[in-house]
Formats: structure tokens, C-alpha cells, sequence
């Protein structure tokens, strides 16, 4: 049985985007082969209402799916084909943007004012570019979740796990999106295909995952035990671990537990031609979208 080993681990980096919301971003734009299917990653977490509420005015997708993940707040939403919603806390919504869509997403806070939530973008390959639009609206309490006798809990929004599969379903990588909480102190095993491209997101308390090869990152004390592996420090909060081959991932959590998302999809290894929230396969297809938008055939 192999291990996946770490890659690389770096902490999300604040990023300013729609029409002033401060969030972090953990990976985007650019060349992220590496997390092939998946294309962009924010956590839009934030307690002062001067940096989230005005939101993401309306902007178009094309060729890619939007997984959006609520924790606290709101985030109300509609788009140019007459859809309108709000997703609340613990619910999700997976937008396949296909063709074209116009939308806006505008987050409120909670009572105290808090807005907490995930956003990542997954490719579509090129067969799927000019699907029609699609929206799967998920409540929280319909995300299945399963609970192992040491008390970790996964919550499955899509794919397979231990058992059980997540409420989204027809998305074109076949992604795996846990929301995983490990109790204090303990050591848990997850498995993951080998076929996949995989990454975890910390958000809340500490702990580090382990490896059977040498990590690219900077090492903690081990105890010196002979058939110990290597351990990555990723105690920092919001910290983005990126997993090479393999069939498994082990985290260690520390004296507060540790709660994160392990994604998990099977790359198309397609060319990426980018532009915002339009993303095609060449710049042929970037320059008639744009055409599209400026002639008002962008809605199909």
C-alpha cells in the first residue's frame, strides 16, 4: 500500500476580488495543472461586514462548474436565466456554468456579523464547455455524513466515501469533496484513489499529515523512532496541502482537533486557456466568448 506523500504546503494569500470582498486565496489563475480538475480555490471568511457586503456583482462564467460551501451567513444569488436562491449555512450549491451564464452572489452575515464560506472552481472538458447550464442546490442538513468510532466526522458533498455518497452527483471530473473533523490527538487514515489529483484545506484547529517520502516544506522534531515517517508542520491556519501519488492521506490532529476539506478529482489533462471566470481550451475559444458578451449572444 503507498502513502501519498506532500507535495507542497503554503497558507492561502488575501486577495481583493468582485466589487471589493477581501477573502484568501489558496490557489488560482495561472498554471494549476497540479490540481487539475480543479481550477481556483477561496475561502471567503471574514467578520467585518465592510469587507464582504458588496459582494460579487454580476459577471459571467463559461466552461467551468462554481462549488460553493456556506458555514455561517448567507450568500444570496441569482443569474440571467430568472434563478434565484439563498444558500445558508452548511448548504452548498454546484453551479456548471457550460455555455455561458450570467450571475451574481451577494454574501450577508450571520447575527454577529460573520460570513464564512468556500469557493472552487472545477474544469469541464472540452466535450462539456457548451453544456447547458445546470444548478445543484444541496440543503445542509441532506449532505450525508458518517462518523468513525474514534469521532471523526466526514460530511460527503459529492462523491464516494465509506460507504456512502455525497447528494451532487453527474459533475464531469467525478470529484470527492469531504469536510473532514478529526478529534483531539488523534491519528486517522483516509484513502484516495490513486488515480486523482488531491489536496486538503485546513480551516480550523491544527495537525499535520504525514509522509512516506520527503515532503518539500519545513520538517517538525520527530521522536526518533526508527520507523517513524516525516511530519509537515501545518499547525498555521488556512493552509493548503497539496498530495502527490498515492492511495492514502494521514493526518494527525493536534490538542484541538483538526476540521478540513479533502478534494480529490480525476484530471482531464487538457489545455487551459484563461480569462476571469471564462476558461476554455484555447484562446480562439476565449476571443468568441468575449464576442459572445460584447454582441449579447453570450446567453444561449
Amino acid at each position: 500500500m503507498s502513502i501519498r506523500a506532500v507535495k507542497q504546503s503554503f497558507t492561502a494569500q488575501p486577495t481583493l476580488e468582485g466589487a471589493g470582498v477581501k477573502l484568501h486565496r489558496a490557489f488560482g489563475f495561472g498554471n494549476t495543472s497540479e490540481f487539475d480538475p480543479f481550477l481556483l480555490f477561496d475561502d471567503f471568511r471574514n467578520d467585518r461586514p465592510n469587507d464582504y457586503l458588496a459582494g460579487f456583482p454580476w459577471h459571467p462564467h463559461r466552461g467551468i462548474e462554481t462549488i460553493t460551501y456556506v458555514l455561517a451567513g448567507t450568500v444570496e444569488h441569482g443569474d440571467s436565466l430568472g434563478n434565484r436562491g439563498q444558500l445558508g449555512a452548511g448548504d452548498v450549491q454546484w453551479m456548471t456554468a457550460g455555455r455561458g451564464i450570467i450571475h451574481q452572489e451577494m454574501p450577508q452575515g450571520d447575527a454577529a456579523g460573520r460570513m464564512h464560506g468556500f469557493q472552487l472552481w472545477g474544469n469541464l472538458p472540452s466535450s462539456l464547455k457548451m453544456t447547458a447550464p445546470r444548478y445543484q442546490e444541496v440543503h445542509g442538513a441532506d449532505i450525508a455524513e458518517v462518523v468513525d468510532d474514534d469521532g471523526t466526522r466526514v460530511k460527503i458533498v459529492s462523491g464516494e466515501f465509506w460507504g456512502k455518497r455525497g447528494p451532487v452527483d453527474g459533475v464531469a471530473a467525478d470529484p470527492i469533496y469531504l469536510d473532514v473533523s478529526v478529534p483531539p490527538g488523534a491519528r486517522k487514515i483516509l484513502p484516495v484513489e490513486t488515480t486523482r489529483h488531491a489536496f486538503a484545506y485546513v480551516f480550523a484547529g491544527s495537525g499535520t499529515f504525514r509522509d512516506a517520502s520527503r515532503p518539500q516544506g519545513v520538517l517538525t522534531d520527530t521522536t526518533g523512532e526508527i520507523d517513524e515517517a516525516k511530519v509537515l508542520d501545518l499547525s498555521g491556519n488556512r493552509t493548503l496541502v497539496l498530495f502527490d501519488r498515492g492511495d492514502e492521506v494521514t493526518v494527525q490532529a493536534g490538542p484541538e482537533g483538526i476540521r478540513f476539506l479533502l478534494v480529490s478529482g480525476r484530471p482531464l489533462a487538457e489545455p487551459v486557456a484563461w480569462h476571469g471566470p471564462i476558461v476554455m481550451n484555447t484562446r480562439e475559444e476565449i476571443q468568441r466568448a468575449l464576442a459572445d458578451l460584447r454582441d449579447g449572444t453570450f446567453i444561449r
